[in-house]
């Protein structure tokens, strides 16, 4: 598990429970910046996600506050059928109010740093073809096209690999 780290004002720590709301409310917030249409309405009940998230032990949930504030999450685990040396980023959410802030960048650097800690050699995970933001962001980051999931057609997202640098 991630220890808190304090960065100026920033700390990043696993979320907790009882702060479901908030990382729920962030991360719609987030979504609806790629939906040109408005979020999908698909009946998925994302309170329940994120507090059964929170719980998982086989995954982590942590989170950037900012004077207080969260605005920014990032879950990941270890996804099904694949090996103990990968894990999947399945939600990175930063609050529209702190983008380009560097608040993005920390996370990611956070999650980095944990994933080599767990022994991780590999991280995936999938990105909306809308959200060009975030795959800009993650080309930053390092994370190129993941050549076992290459897009099928009609697919909404696209697959990205990450290569977790060793020590």
């Amino acid at each position: 598990m991630i220890s808190d780290r304090v960065l100026g004002a920033r700390v990043i720590r696993t979320v907790l429970r009882a702060e479901a709301e908030a990382v729920t409310a962030l991360h719609a917030r987030a979504r609806a910046t790629y939906y040109p249409g408005g979020v999908p309405q698909d009946g998925t009940d994302w309170l329940a996600a994120w507090r059964a998230a929170v719980e998982r032990p086989d995954g982590q949930v942590l989170c950037l506050v900012e004077d207080g504030r969260m605005v920014a999450i990032a879950s990941f685990r270890t996804p099904p059928d694949a090996s103990a040396e990968t894990v999947k980023l399945y939600q990175f959410h930063v609050d529209p109010d702190a983008w380009r802030s560097g608040v993005g960048t920390a996370l990611h650097t956070a999650c980095v740093e944990q994933w080599r800690t767990d022994g991780r050699r590999t991280a995936v995970l999938d990105v909306h073809v809308d959200n060009e933001r975030a795959q800009a962001f993650y080309a930053r980051q390092g994370w190129v096209p993941d050549p076992d999931n290459p897009p099928a057609g009609g697919d909404h997202h696209l697959f990205l690999r990450y290569r977790v640098p060793g020590e």
